[in-house]
């Protein structure tokens, strides 16, 4: 099945970035403006994703965004995965936050 795809540089300052790793991954570090729900919640969060933009989807390497872009594509949305997930998006020199206080990093 053919997923679309972004590279991290290629995600729009202003887009709606959906976080779909664990917890302990978000707080590690994550891009500044995401959202969090972890793959293992989405099912019963979907809700709260917005119908009419673009949804761009990430997690550590692309995996688990892959999965949840093709659901969120099934159900109707509009979504993109973010190739190479956190990994490239650090990597690639975009912002980067933490809960814990300390330096971002992917984990």
């Amino acid at each position: 099945m053919n997923i679309p795809e972004v590279p991290a540089a290629g995600v729009p300052a202003d887009a709606y970035l959906l976080d779909v790793r664990e917890l302990d991954e978000w707080q590690a570090g994550h891009a500044p403006g995401a959202t969090h729900i972890p793959l293992s919640e989405l099912q019963h969060r979907v809700g709260e994703i917005p119908q009419d933009t673009e949804v761009y989807v990430i997690c550590r390497v692309g995996g688990r965004s892959a999965q949840a872009t093709m659901w969120l594509n099934h159900l109707g949305h509009q979504a993109l995965n973010v190739e190479g997930g956190m990994q490239s998006w650090a990597a690639a020199g975009r912002e980067m936050t933490s809960e814990t206080g300390t330096d971002p990093y992917v984990a």
